[in-house]
């Protein structure tokens, strides 16, 4: 019996209604179970997406699209058409869809117990728990307040203690999840506003839980408060005995999984057998089924066995079953149901004092903590973000009859207004001006050489780890001279919500990782501050930024900038495989390297490695290295030849600088111009290439004067008169070196480098580069691109590394 108001309906199940006999002997698949469930789980994925695409521009999360979903596919727009409701959502099917949202409820909860991790709690600080406790206190008066109004006008009054608290937790609580990806819309994740509010949110969703288990429990059991108090204590003994009893048995269920003993499989499954047992015990003491999933989830262990739980079932549960949830809540919300103007009204108010409530709350505590008034009322404008615990507080409301169809509605459209006015309010109000800091190293060739060199190492995968420490290790770095290397792991931002949080703990032995993606980045910076540890000169700074990868290049700008590194190092797309042939990664990554290239405000070098992580040079500086520069002028060319001047100081490198110089009859062909040229446009680009070649003949000669006494650097000329002996000469080069280095921009009219970016695969690279990129160029050579940062002019120059530019001449407009 499904009760609907003040009638009730009674709705009959068929024994034999799962499965349709076939269209060709009449039966209709609506009339039956599995069929329509199909369909209405097609629709609501189909709604949604859309939904998600079209509020893109508007950088909504994706729960407001789903809530929207639900509210257009119910009775408040779709419903109104004729035999809609009837045909796709029958009253007969929705206890089948509402009890599959439920199983993916239970199963997303215990997610998220998975990935929570009590020891961050534990160390957000003082300054999260004010934060989160401002931001609760005076939203849960006003929702206290309130509903005595909201209660006063129903005809059928409604339990005041439960109520209070069901409308005060939904007004109070932030949901960490939607909070953690609107800042990584807004970029702001990395910011001080972005860690706070993410600890803040943290704590503010660990109070929920306890908020919501006490509001079902007064729920449960109406006028009977010993009643609620039976339910809380036993609640907590099983909170108890999952610590104390379950926990240690997953664990030595773990340790010897880890032996081979037990299959992954058994154990997952155990696990997920877990889930419902202790969603089933908590149901029957009389509170909720996703409390018990939850603290199941909580007792997991960090780990290997965590990351598996999340890679088999996440994108199953996050993406298919979690959105019916919402689409519920959706279907749940009738706004013909608000009949008066008055409840718009109030609803209007409520809304505005709730986000009100939270902003001035925060910003009371902000001004304690020396944070500026706009600083607290960005934050206390992101701490409204709502999500899922407000609209499970909902549902079990409403099922529990604490609150009516009228009361859920208002409060349904207060969760999604309060979400869909944050990110854009905050990006219309914090736009920080991209003034780049007017700091002068930019460049490898500016940087001196008795000096801090700052560089930004960009990492995707633990594979790229290898090769980009020992390119760092080769760049010398001594007393006079340290190497400053900012780390930075790139994520991309997915719909999935593992690896929101990554705390970065290395040195705690007891640290564990609590999804892949945090377990990735621990292994990326452990393997850096372990080449800290055997280096000198070196200090490593780990970074996390999550992004989607067509936006990445603004987070890569921002550290680069605000760090004042000189060189940002970027892994090439493509990865050597057994066979020694080059082949793409992840087709994204050249649109990052390409972004990077554009507009980055230093230097850039890409990194194509075909060895370089190899043993032998990670481990000893005594092996004589092979490094070659190959300088056909330019400024990258210069710049290249900066890095290679660098390396050379090192022990246990020797330097190769091969210059390609056009012959005699070509050179002067190219120099000089004839008598019809006088009104060319060309000109000027002759004119520049004379200018180039006077700054290379000064660097190079700078550079010969500065190393003449130098055992382990070589200088060669090799004199080319066209493009195939150019092509010939790079060939021959095969196999020889451990690492070459080359520019990336040429004069492309020259006639060493005509024609050959015609047949370039990949441009990005240069013509030079594109050659020494080819899986027939080398299997054990790699490569370093070098792109030099020459300020708002490409035909800028930087000078010599004595030289004294201003510092307005480095700032690109």
């Amino acid at each position: 019996m499904v009760k609907r108001g003040a009638d009730d309906i009674i709705v009959c199940y068929g024994p034999k209604t799962l499965n349709t006999n076939g269209a060709w002997i009449g039966d209709s698949p609506l009339d039956y179970s599995i069929p329509i469930i199909i369909l209405q789980m097609m629709i609501v994925v189909a709604t949604t997406r859309l939904i998600v695409f079209i509020l893109r521009p508007l950088r909504q999360p994706r729960v407001v699209s789903e809530v929207l979903g639900g509210v257009i596919l119910g009775p408040s727009i779709l419903g109104r058409v004729q035999g809609f409701t009837t045909t796709i959502f029958p009253l007969r099917s929705l206890m089948v869809l509402e009890t599959m949202a439920n199983v993916g409820l239970i199963y997303f909860l215990f997610l998220v117990g998975v990935e929570m991790d009590l020891t961050v709690v534990r160390r957000t600080g003082k300054r999260a728990l004010a934060v989160a406790i401002a931001g609760m206190v005076l939203p849960f008066v006003v929702g206290a307040c309130f509903s005595y109004i909201l209660r006063d006008n129903k005809q059928k009054p409604l339990g005041t203690t439960p109520y209070i608290l069901f409308l005060g937790v939904a007004l109070s609580v932030t949901s960490f999840p939607v909070l953690a990806r609107i800042l990584v819309e807004l970029k702001l994740i990395n910011s001080e506003i972005g860690r706070l509010s993410m600890a803040s949110a943290l704590l503010n969703d660990t109070c929920a839980w306890v908020l919501l288990a006490i509001a079902i429990a007064a729920a449960g059991n109406g006028s009977k408060p010993l009643n609620s108090l039976w339910v809380i204590l036993v609640s907590a003994i099983f909170v108890t005995v999952c610590i104390v009893v379950v926990r240690p048995a997953i664990s030595w269920m773990v340790r010897r999984t880890s032996e081979g003993e037990v299959s992954d499989d058994f154990s997952i499954c155990v696990i997920l057998t877990g889930v419902m047992i202790s969603s089933f015990i908590t149901d029957a003491l009389g509170s909720h089924s996703v409390f018990g999933a939850f603290v199941f989830g909580l007792i997991i262990p960090n780990g290997a066995l965590g990351v598996a739980l999340l890679e088999k079932i996440e994108d199953f549960v996050s993406g298919l079953l979690l959105p019916l949830f919402f689409t519920i809540s959706g279907l749940k919300t009738d706004l013909a149901s608000i009949e008066s103007f008055r409840t718009w009204g109030v609803l209007a108010l409520i809304t505005l004092l709730s986000c009100a409530g939270k902003i001035v709350g925060t910003m009371i505590v902000t001004l304690f903590l020396r944070m500026s008034l706009t600083e607290g009322f960005i934050l206390g404008l992101l701490m409204n973000a709502k999500g899922l615990v407000e609209l499970i507080v909902l549902n079990v409301g409403k099922d529990q009859e604490v609150l009516d169809d009228e009361s859920f509605a208002v409060m349904a459209i207060i969760v999604v207004v309060m979400t869909g006015i944050i990110s854009p309010v905050v990006a219309a109000m914090y736009k920080p001006t991209k003034t780049f800091a007017s700091y002068k190293h930019r460049t490898l060739q500016r940087a001196v050489h008795d000096g801090e060199l700052r560089v930004l190492a960009c990492i995707h995968t633990p594979r790229n780890v290898p090769a980009t420490i020992n390119l760092l290790e080769a760049t010398n770095p001594t007393s006079n001279s340290p190497l400053s290397v900012y780390v930075l792991h790139l994520v991309e931002l997915t719909g999935r919500t593992s690896g929101m949080l990554i705390i970065h703990n290395t040195h705690n032995s007891g640290h564990v990782a609590s999804n892949q993606t945090q377990a990735q980045s621990d292994n990326i910076i452990q393997a850096f501050e372990n080449f800290e540890q055997r280096s000198s000169f070196i200090s490593v700074h780990p970074l996390t930024t999550i992004s989607p990868y067509n936006s990445i290049h603004d987070d890569i700008y921002s550290v680069a900038e605000d760090k004042r590194v000189a060189l940002i190092i970027i892994p090439f797309h493509k990865q050597q495989t057994l066979s020694g042939r080059m082949e793409a990664s992840n087709p994204a990554f050249r649109a990052i390297n390409q972004n990077v290239l554009a507009s980055a405000p230093c230097s850039v070098g890409i990194l194509i490695d075909r060895g370089l992580s190899g043993s032998a040079w990670y481990t000893t500086g005594e092996v004589s290295h092979q490094v070659g520069v190959l300088f056909f002028g330019g400024p990258d060319d210069r710049e290249a030849l900066a890095y290679g001047w660098r390396m050379c100081e090192h022990p246990g490198v020797s330097l190769t600088v091969t210059r390609f110089i056009l012959g005699d009859d070509l050179s002067l062909t190219a120099m000089l111009p004839t008598d019809d040229q006088n009104d060319d446009p060309t000109m000027l680009t002759v004119e520049k290439n004379i200018m180039e070649n006077r700054l290379d003949d000064e660097y190079i000669n700078n550079f010969r004067r500065k190393n003449a006494n130098s055992e382990s650097i070589v200088y060669t000329e090799n004199m080319v008169n066209n493009r195939k002996e150019t092509v010939t000469a790079i060939r021959n080069l095969d196999d020889y070196y451990n690492l070459l280095i080359v520019g990336r921009r040429h004069e492309t009219m020259s006639p060493l480098m005509n024609g050959l970016t015609e047949r370039s695969e990949c441009p990005e690279l240069g013509a030079i580069g594109d050659i020494l990129a080819e899986s027939n160029f080398s299997s054990t050579v790699s490569v370093l691109i070098i792109q030099q940062y020459v300020g708002v002019f490409q035909h800028e120059s930087l000078g010599s590394p004595d030289s004294a530019l201003s510092d307005d001449e480095l700032i690109p407009g």
